[in-house]
């Protein structure tokens, strides 16, 4: 028969250890790595808001005065969506929130008057576009 004064000494397995310590530790570790994951998507969150783009601009006549009440149609060239805009009394518009990985088409219209088509590409970096839209052309017969 063994001794117990003799195991005294030797420690006993991590199994047969008590909870107490390893518990507080794990439950702070968890912690630790919850508040970093909460940090890392609050700030990828806050860079794909500063990524969105903002186009703005004038309808303008043939003579450069502004048109007021003139419609403004912005093209999704990835979904073909449009939105619209109407010119306020200054002939100013403006789109936000534009998804910068997408191109866009934007044109304005007044009475029987049109702008030309611009493009907004993708492949421009710039987050805040500015188009000036000179409406001095017919639209085309439908």
């Amino acid at each position: 028969m063994i001794d117990s004064t003799l195991l005294s000494g030797i420690s006993r397995p991590a199994a047969s250890r008590p909870m107490s310590v390893a518990r507080p530790l794990h439950f702070a570790l968890l912690l630790i790595v919850v508040a970093m994951v909460a940090i890392a998507a609050g700030a990828q969150d806050k860079k794909g808001e500063s990524q969105l783009r903002t186009l703005h601009g004038t309808a303008i006549d043939k003579d450069e005065n502004p048109v007021p009440a003139s419609v403004v149609y912005l093209l999704n060239v990835r979904t073909q969506a449009v939105t619209t805009r109407i010119a306020d009394e200054m002939g100013t518009y403006r789109f936000s929130g534009l998804d910068p990985n997408v191109n866009y088409e934007v044109h304005a219209e007044h009475d029987d008057m049109t702008s030309a088509t611009r493009t907004i590409s993708s492949f421009d970096s710039r987050r805040d576009i500015e188009v000036i839209l000179k409406i001095s052309r017919k639209k085309a017969a439908r």
